[in-house]
């Protein structure tokens, strides 16, 4: 690969092209082919500290984040805001430059406010320029924004299926690819839309009126949907999204139960889809809400299991691109 990675933060998908795209896709799929070895640890950023400054609960995007940073041999710092000094007054920007002061080199950041990542990137870059040394900070997640490193292991997923041993986006051009659920409060589902619509995939958009805002009908590729049968048909790759009630201030929705019945996966809904389709979701999963339980679990169908070790060496590529500045 003649490329070169140039990113030295990465907060969004929006700006991305489709070589930064392949880069990450190829390099993950070398960091894929380490972790299938019996030492699954190589010393790419073996003296670089990574902190992961989660000021939102998470459980799956963190520990990722925390193996990858190890198996590429960099040591980690872990933030819990429940037992930090935020408890006592300390602003978040005072937290992070507390994490540079340690010697951090990269910061993965989760908020559950749009921006702050953001924010603190800004912070960083000028409060390491008087330093006399850089820190890269990565989107892991914020507020309704995006979850770039999310879109980019279920990208890496879906072009491994189809290519193993060179996934690029090339491959999913003129696929249809259907996402249904939660859309309204899905930072996953933003993310998504920069990467597959970059990919020149057909994406479909399903959900109820109150869960599907009319104005992501004018992202350029993508088609809306209230109800889930045309979103369906034909479809190569469904990805459904939990139901964020934790972030919903009003009545969404009739009922969890109605919910399933319109708009969950199940079998016989997927028979409308393309012969060879498979289901996705980002989880956490409420089962027999978004997607029953028997196609969850069915690895015929599913590619649930696989976009969680997917997610490993897709952070371990980002950590490494960013903080080599090379694509491997």
């Amino acid at each position: 690969m003649t490329s070169t990675w140039n990113r030295h933060h990465v907060l969004s998908l929006e700006t991305f092209t489709p070589e930064e795209y392949d880069i990450v896709l190829q390099t993950a799929a070398s960091f894929r082919e380490v972790l299938s070895r019996r030492t699954k640890k190589v010393p790419a950023l073996q003296g670089q500290v990574v902190a992961n400054l989660f000021f939102e609960s998470s459980t799956r995007t963190r520990n990722s984040f925390e193996l990858a940073a190890k198996r590429l041999s960099a040591d980690t710092l872990n933030f819990a805001p429940g037992t930090s000094s935020l408890t006592k007054g300390e602003t978040i920007l005072d937290t992070a430059k507390t994490f540079l002061a340690m010697g951090t080199d990269l910061m993965v950041i989760r908020h559950r406010e749009a921006g702050v990542p953001q924010i603190i990137a800004e912070a960083m870059d000028r409060l390491s320029t008087e330093a006399g040394r850089s820190v890269g900070v990565l989107n892991a997640g914020d507020g309704r924004h995006e979850h770039p490193s999310q879109a980019l292991l279920d990208l890496f997923t879906l072009c491994s299926l189809l290519d193993h041993d060179v996934p690029h986006i090339g491959l999913l051009k003129g696929k249809k690819i259907a996402i249904v659920g939660d859309i309204l409060h899905s930072r996953v589902a933003r993310s998504n839309l920069w990467s597959l619509t970059a990919s020149g995939a057909q994406v479909h958009l399903a959900a109820p009126p109150t869960l599907l805002p009319s104005q992501f009908g004018h992202w350029p590729g993508v088609q809306l949907h209230w109800t889930l049968a045309p979103a369906l048909e034909g479809a190569d790759f469904v990805m459904t999204l939990r139901l964020q009630q934790e972030r919903m201030s009003a009545h969404l929705i009739p009922s969890l139960r109605e919910y399933h019945r319109l708009y969950g996966l199940t079998r016989e809904r997927l028979k409308h889809c393309a012969p060879d389709v498979k289901a996705l979701h980002p989880g956490p999963v409420n089962r027999g809400v978004e997607i029953s339980s028997d196609l969850m679990d069915d690895p015929r169908l599913s590619l649930i299991d696989a976009q969680v070790t997917s997610g490993v060496a897709v952070r371990m590529a980002l950590l490494y691109l960013m903080g080599s500045g090379r694509p491997s």
